[in-house]
């Protein structure tokens, strides 16, 4: 049986996320690992406000930064 090898969530946006913005994600990481401990939707709004992101590409990798660090 095969396996979906395609991203499932937050993940599922990073190459549209790269091809709108023109960034790798993890220039993105690096965005949230520099704005310190915020909550969830402040650092949404800081993607929002700061580098003009869509609310749900930031939001997808906000989820993502969040996760992974547990």
């Amino acid at each position: 049986m095969a396996t979906n090898d395609k991203p499932q969530g937050p993940a599922s946006y990073f190459p549209s996320i790269e091809k709108r913005y023109g960034q790798p994600i993890e220039h993105w990481m690096g965005v949230l690992r520099q704005a310190g401990p915020r909550k969830h939707m402040e650092l949404v709004a800081l993607l929002k406000a700061d580098h003009g992101l869509g609310h749900g590409h930031a939001n997808a990798l906000v989820a993502w930064f969040l996760a992974q660090r547990g």
